[in-house]
């Protein structure tokens, strides 16, 4: 069943919160904070790190275990406020070494973006979306 927009509460300004299971912990902070440019908004033991890049809260929780390929994600999206802030990012990738799997490109909706792995094999996409990436800088600008 597709409800309308009208039906649902207002407020959702989408997904602004994401935790990963992860095994080699400090090597996963070290890449989100001084590859990447997050800070730890939160750190209560040492095996659970919660970050932030001043909009979005990234949780990361030490396992020993490999997790079930159903907790597994496809990928992690980082959106960007314009396709050359994808091009800047990929060029700095790029300099730091970060493992990169499909180089940016545009696509018919006009969204511009590529991938790379994080240094423990996590997917992630870094894109510039028109519709999210306008709705997201409008915000910013509050």
């Amino acid at each position: 069943m597709n409800a309308s927009a009208s039906q649902y509460p207002c407020g959702m300004l989408g997904i602004r919160h994401i935790a990963l299971f992860i095994k080699e912990l400090e090597k996963s902070v070290d890449f989100y904070t001084r590859v990447m440019g997050m800070q730890i908004e939160w750190q209560p033991d040492a095996d659970n790190v919660y970050l932030t890049n001043g909009g979005d809260v990234f949780a990361l929780h030490r396992v020993d275990y490999e997790p079930q390929a159903q907790q597994r994600l496809d990928h992690i999206g980082f959106v960007l406020k314009t396709a050359e802030d994808v091009d800047n990012w990929y060029a700095y990738f790029v300099k730091n070494k970060v493992k990169i799997t499909e180089a940016p490109k545009t696509h018919r909706d006009g969204s511009h973006g590529f991938y790379c792995l994080d240094p423990v094999g996590y997917l992630l996409e870094l894109i510039y979306h028109p519709p999210i990436s306008r709705q997201l800088s409008n915000l910013s600008n509050l």
